[in-house]
């Protein structure tokens, strides 16, 4: 991806080690309400943007789906790759641009975002979303997950541009360089054209602990491919 839709330090925190282990619980209830129940589980497709190390894809490609994955940090692939492979898993991993995806139209049933498009200005996430329609079975659905407006890390952070935050004096992003917080109208018009919102959740979690309440909040939006062609 280009400078200004992937952040360098994502590729940083990766070569020096972060990994996630698990699958996030938000994936795993979206692949088991939204996947095509006419099809043999070694059938579905499943693609995940941002895929990291593969903690999202180890859970569904031990239940049987086909599995690939996309990040734009070669470090994370690399890692992804290491770990199927330890544990004689199949899944498909290549470092790619998420707003120019290197697959055919309609090659998925499902497609997961777990806070990645949110690294993204919103620019530049229309333009993903956009891809992922592209590849995306007719009715296959999309699970995107940014960050919400009302997160408090929003307010420790420096307006880049774009919708995008940076520079976080503390918090959880802190160390993650640019981020971008949405609205619900930003979320809305993320899907105008081609979708239908099956869920839309505004997930909100205060912690208590520390000298100030820190509100964590998040959008988990499930979205079905309109066939419009």
């Amino acid at each position: 991806m280009s400078g200004a839709s992937f952040d360098r330090i994502w590729e940083e925190l990766y070569s020096s080690g972060s990994d996630v282990r698990y699958p996030y619980d938000q994936i795993v209830s979206f692949v088991y309400r939204r996947f095509p129940r006419h099809k043999p589980l070694d059938e579905i497709r499943i693609l995940e943007i941002g895929c990291g190390t593969g903690n999202n894809l180890w859970f569904t490609a031990r239940e049987g789906f086909q599995v690939y994955g996309v990040d734009a940090s070669p470090s994370a692939i690399r890692k992804a790759r290491q770990r199927f492979s330890r544990e004689n898993l199949t899944g498909n991993f290549a470092v790619a641009d998420f707003a120019a995806l290197p697959f055919a139209n309609g090659s998925f049933d499902l497609v997961l975002d777990r806070a990645a498009i949110t690294c993204c200005g919103i620019g530049i996430a229309k333009r993903c979303v956009r891809e992922v329609r592209r590849v995306l079975m007719p009715g296959g659905a999309f699970f995107f997950n940014p960050y919400s407006d009302t997160h408090g890390s929003r307010l420790l952070g420096k307006v880049l541009g774009d919708g995008l935050f940076t520079q976080f004096t503390g918090g959880p992003f802190a160390h993650c360089g640019q981020i971008c917080f949405y609205s619900r109208a930003n979320v809305e018009n993320a899907f105008a054209e081609g979708w239908t919102i099956l869920s839309m959740q505004h997930m909100e979690c205060v912690e208590n602990i520390g000298f100030e309440p820190s509100t964590h909040s998040e959008w988990r939006v499930h979205a079905r491919k309109d066939d419009l062609e």
